[in-house]
């Protein structure tokens, strides 16, 4: 399907110069003289190549349209995750780098999308947010709270975030898996 390049947004999957692309971040120019454009962050999704394109409004790329299917995650050995077709219970094994920093956040027997172009698997996509314990968190520093009062923190799976102040180690709390942030405490 053929869209105008002014029309990509965030998370669109395209097809430029024979490879498959995800847009990550769009900006758009309106120059003072000249026609407007868009200004694409895009990410390759078969080798993880970046790319900064100009779109302009007559230009027109092919928008990809990916299966989906949901996969469990069931365990990682060293850089290699195994993951399982819900449907059919077959085995697959993605390098840990497919994933990105969302890696960090698998969880045994959490429930996965995998994206896949011509039966190939070019992305995982986790839950937005998970549940994790803080395993150690930075003492309170009385008087600090004029400045942002957050502090940082280590998760069970060894990922530093920020948090509030009144989260203690030990903690259960939610997080975003792409942003890395503290988003509240669990219930």
């Amino acid at each position: 399907m053929k869209i105008s390049g002014v029309d990509i947004r965030p998370g669109n999957i395209i097809e430029y110069e024979g490879g498959i692309w995800r847009a990550v971040k769009i900006q758009h120019t309106q120059p003072g003289k000249g026609g407007a454009y868009m200004q694409v962050e895009m990410k390759n999704l078969i080798d993880g190549r970046k790319n900064n394109v100009r779109f302009r409004s007559a230009e027109t790329v092919e928008r990809v349209r990916l299966d989906t299917k949901d996969f469990q995650f069931l365990f990682a050995d060293g850089d290699t995750l195994t993951f399982m077709d819900k449907d059919t219970y077959d085995q697959i094994n993605l390098p840990r780098d497919l994933l990105g920093d969302a890696a960090a956040f698998l969880q045994d027997g959490m429930d996965v999308v995998m994206e896949l172009y011509d039966e190939k698997p070019i992305s995982v996509q986790l839950p937005d947010q998970i549940e994790a314990t803080i395993v150690e968190a930075d003492a309170v520093v009385k008087g600090q709270t004029a400045s942002s009062s957050y502090k940082p923190a280590i998760l069970d799976n060894g990922v530093r975030i920020m948090v509030p102040p009144h989260i203690a180690s030990g903690t259960r709390i939610i997080v975003d898996v792409y942003e890395q942030a503290y988003v509240k405490r669990a219930e």
